[in-house]
């Protein structure tokens, strides 16, 4: 039935705000790579002093 389609719709915009929710929730609580410090990384490769 074509009185129906506005619903369908509706339902699909509900469930995608649903599924952009939960990614945000998700990125909030579970930060993807912000844990890696790249002082340490230079620290570890370029901290030798050389004698000479």
């Amino acid at each position: 039935m074509p009185q129906m389609a506005p619903l369908y719709w509706l339902y699909l915009f509900i469930f995608f705000l649903s599924i952009l929710l939960l990614f945000f929730m998700l990125n909030y609580f579970i930060k993807p790579y912000n844990n890696m410090s790249f002082i340490s990384f230079e620290k570890k490769f370029f901290s030798k002093s050389w004698k000479l």
